[in-house]
């Protein structure tokens, strides 16, 4: 640095160069030898006095006064250049005065000298005249000048002992001994100090040195550079380093307002610029201030430092400072937020990043509430695409899925991730049902389409759920959990679907929590029992065994439905403890019932992923003292999912319990064909949804029905049709070879009394009961229609009608196939024709099917017929 320049210098002189200060002092310093000279003429004189004549000669004043006059010269001359240029030029008047007064002195010297010589005749007067002035200038001009101290000293005492000897005088001879003997004193710790004082200027040199060597290879390495401004904010000085960096000849930086060398930004970024020109304007010091450097077509940080510096005097000379370069920082900075707020797989905000952006798009800057829509969305079958080609593929299906969510959303909202295969869109400012509508739909339909992965078409699909916040201050978090109950409405509309939030999905979430809390405590309580549905031999038509079915009444008395516990169960994780339960209860059940029969309960995907599972059997087999083939395990088609070597496993493990194992529900779920080859299978239970109605010509259950039965025939498995309610339906099953039927044709679910009962009456052997064909479903109402047939209009009252006819009172002893005309008000006339009468009944069928909704209204009076649940309830 330029200033550290001139202080390893002793700062720059008034001639300029440090070279010819050193040698101008190394002349100065050898003037001490002509003194010597000077003091040997003395003793020349004191010694030969007949040299005194050459007094008398008027030469020697002359060359005395001139003699005198370079003293003071080579004085003035030493003092000024050691004197700082600044300092020289600050005084100047004063410099000038003291060299004007220095010459006026030798010159007065001189005049005296040639006077004394001329005027005195005495030699020996004159000799000690000349010599005491001459000792007087000598003292003037060494209390002046360091540099030729010592010679000075030598010089006077040299003169006082020629004089003494001149004279002889022994008084004065001893007193010039005595002063000379205090010269010499004076001049050893004159030469020590002086000593002393080069020393320790050569050890302050060099660790100026040492430093300045520091500080430059801190800038060659570029762990930080330097900079220095004047009074104006210019630089004067600036690390030769950045000028590379900023790639501009370092003259041309020198001279330029330092804040020229930073980039000026807009918006929050611009108060580091701001600090920077206030603390530069207002001259404080400022301390590791962020700026972007003007660096053409490069991004770089820097973080600078400066403090103002003032001469001995305080006035303010400028700034001087230092920097460190932050680009690597920011880029590690950048890369570690990017890590933080974003998501690393797709590149969408994360979690934290979606959250903020929501908060932030619900209030305006001064706080305020405003507009704001929320979508959420999962997709549809992705956990199938994971399990079966593998995560890698899940990855890039997440990644296109992302891209195209990106490209529909465009500048509307902000996409993120929250994690797995869930996706959260905020859209600021978008409240409008049809907008948010034709979003959703987009998605959805954009999401349908095939993803190509790997040279593989993959299908997924997905559920949106939205919800709105017009403005009225819902806060983030609400208005994340009403999209979530949006989303779940969804789900359970049938997928591939979006739905809106409306404050009865809170209500349904608020029962949903209320049945889950109640559920924890329902064990405890007692509440839950079990009721057995038949399970028949339909060759014999015997019981062989039962299904055990979960049944809830709360201690209030009501009676929660197991469509809506088991499901909350699941969720909950409470279906563990309650399957454990249940197994140990049917397990004491059917040693009740005694051997020969068989008792079925269903494992749900979490109970079977226990590992704990067949221990449980083991246990609950071996306290209730029965066959282990006494219990049989309905697993449904969901653990199928999971095609791992750890379920194949569980049910080798669950095999050698010795217990039976059915598939539960085949057909409905993600039925897998090479599963029923490699897990131990006793049974295949048919869904009653291909049951129901099978004997209809028109169904293609029956087909169905008997592919499965060829397909268990051919595996060795038995077969259970299950919801078998007609004895049509049950004349079907039989002939197809179904081995077991289970439905409401042998009996309902019952409990262990009932059960008891049951068998002991006729040791197992049961009687079909029930309606010879199916029907379709019936809406009870109580409605009054008109009749017109045969030219005449009756009233009559409509008791129950289905899509397909119609239940009426008030028309008595019609004949059989009679048309008549039902009119059921706003302009709705249907066709029918008699099926049946019986006194003031009639039964009717529609000459073409009719949505209840239409016949009925949305508002009907009517209400779904109370019928026990058939089949399997949980």
């Amino acid at each position: 640095m330029r200033s550290l320049a001139r202080s390893t210098s002793g700062e720059e002189s008034l001639f300029g160069s440090p070279g010819l200060v050193a040698r101008l002092i190394r002349v100065a310093q050898l003037w001490h030898y002509v003194l010597v000279g000077r003091t040997l003429a003395f003793f020349a004189f004191a010694f030969f006095p007949g040299l005194a004549g050459f007094l008398q000669t008027g030469w020697y004043a002359p060359v005395l006064g001139a003699g005198i006059a370079c003293d003071v010269a080579l004085t003035v001359i030493g003092q000024a250049m050691r004197m700082p240029r600044g300092r020289l030029l600050r005084h100047p008047r004063r410099i000038a005065a003291t060299a004007m007064i220095l010459v006026a002195l030798g010159s007065l010297l001189g005049s005296t000298a040639l006077f004394a010589a001329v005027a005195v005749p005495d030699e020996r007067l004159v000799f000690g005249a000349f010599t005491a002035i001459h000792l007087g200038a000598i003292l003037v001009a060494a209390s002046a000048s360091s540099i030729a101290r010592p010679a000075f000293f030598a010089f006077a005492g040299a003169t006082a002992l020629g004089g003494a000897i001149g004279v002889a005088s022994w008084p004065f001879a001893i007193a010039a001994l005595i002063f000379l003997a205090l010269l010499m004193v004076m001049m050893r710790e004159d030469i020590r100090h002086q000593r002393r004082a080069t020393r320790n200027a050569r050890i302050v040199v060099s660790e100026q040195q040492r430093a300045l060597n520091l500080v430059r290879d801190f800038e060659r390495a570029g762990r930080g550079w330097f900079w220095e401004t004047d009074r104006y904010g210019q630089l004067v000085y600036i690390s030769p380093t950045i000028a590379a960096k900023l790639d501009r000849p370092l003259a041309d930086l020198l001279g330029r307002p330092f804040t020229d060398l930073i980039r000026k930004r807009v918006g929050r970024d611009e108060s580091e610029e701001r600090t920077l020109g206030f603390s530069l304007s207002s001259r404080t010091p400022f301390k590791e201030l962020t700026v972007q450097a003007a660096v053409p077509g490069e991004e770089r940080w820097w973080s600078i430092s400066g403090q103002p510096i003032s001469n001995e005097y305080g006035n303010f000379q400028g700034f001087r400072g230092s920097g460190t370069d932050l680009t690597e920082k920011k880029k590690s900075e950048r890369a570690i937020n990017q890590l933080a707020r974003y998501d690393t797989l797709t590149g969408l905000a994360n979690r934290l990043q979606i959250t903020d952006l929501l908060e932030r798009a619900l209030k305006n800057h001064i706080g305020q509430p405003q507009p704001c829509a929320l979508l959420l969305l999962d997709l549809d079958r992705f956990k199938a695409v994971n399990d079966t080609l593998g995560h890698p593929v899940g990855d890039q299906l997440l990644q296109q899925a992302a891209a195209r969510l990106t490209q529909i959303i465009g500048d509307k909202g902000q996409v993120g991730r929250l994690g797995g295969d869930e996706f959260q869109i905020v859209l600021p400012q978008i409240t409008q049902p049809e907008k948010l509508a034709s979003i959703a739909n987009a998605i959805i339909l954009s999401l349908a389409k095939p993803f190509a992965i790997e040279g593989e078409q993959v299908r997924i699909g997905s559920s949106v759920g939205i919800a709105v916040s017009s403005g009225a201050g819902v806060g983030a978090s609400a208005l994340v959990r009403n999209a979530d109950l949006a989303l779940y409405a969804a789900k359970d509309a049938g997928r591939g679907v979006y739905r809106f939030y409306a404050d009865a999905m809170h209500n349904q979430a608020s029962e949903r929590k209320a049945i889950e809390d109640a559920l924890r405590d329902a064990l405890a309580k007692d509440e839950l029992t079990l009721l057995y549905q038949p399970i028949v031999d339909v060759a014999r038509e015997k019981i062989t065994g039962f299904e055990a079915l979960i049944r809830w009444r709360r201690g209030d008395g009501k009676v929660v439905s197991p469509s809506k516990f088991i499901p909350i169960a699941e969720e909950s994780n409470l279906i563990v403890p309650i399957g454990e339960w249940i197994i140990r209860t049917a397990c004491d059940a059917v040693a009740r019932i005694g051997p020969g029969y068989r008792v079925a309960v269903n494992v749900s995907p979490r109970q079977f992923a226990n590992e704990k599972l067949p221990a449980t059997i083991m246990s609950a087999v071996s306290a209730s003292r029965i066959e282990p083939a006494q219990l049989e395990l309905e697993i449904t088609e969901g653990v199928f999912l999971d095609e791992s070597p750890e379920n194949l496993a569980m049910f080798q493990r669950l095999k050698r319990t010795g217990v039976r194992l059915a598939l539960d529900d085949f057909g409905t779920g993600y039925s897998a064909l090479g599963y029923l080859k490699k897990a131990p299978f006793d049974k295949i239970k048919i869904d009653q949804s291909f049951v129901l109605g099978a004997a209809d010509k028109s169904s293609m259950n029956a087909a169905i029905i008997s592919s499965i039965v060829g397909l268990a025939t051919a595996l060795d498995m038995e077969t259970t049709a299950e919801g078998v309610e007609t004895h049509d339906d049950l004349a079907l099953v039989r002939g197809l070879g179904c081995s077991h039927v289970q439905g409401y044709i042998y009996g309902k679910p019952m409990d262990l009394d009932e059960i008891l009962a049951l068998i002991g009456e006729k040791d197992g052997h049961v009687v079909a009961r029930g309606y010879k064909s199916a029907r379709a479903p019936r809406r009870h109402i109580l409605r009054t229609i008109e009749v017109a047939s045969g030219g005449h209009n009756y009233e009559a009252l409509v008791r129950n009608v289905s899509t397909g006819g119609a239940l009426i009172e008030g028309l008595w002893n019609v004949p059989e196939d009679t048309p008549l005309t039902l009119a059921f008000g706003d302009g709705l006339r249907i066709e029918a024709r008699v099926r049946w009468s019986n006194g003031n009944r009639v039964g009717v069928q529609f000459a073409r099917a009719i949505e209840l909704e239409t016949l009925i209204g949305k508002g009907g009076a009517g209400r779904a017929a109370a019928r026990p649940a058939v089949g399997r309830a949980a």
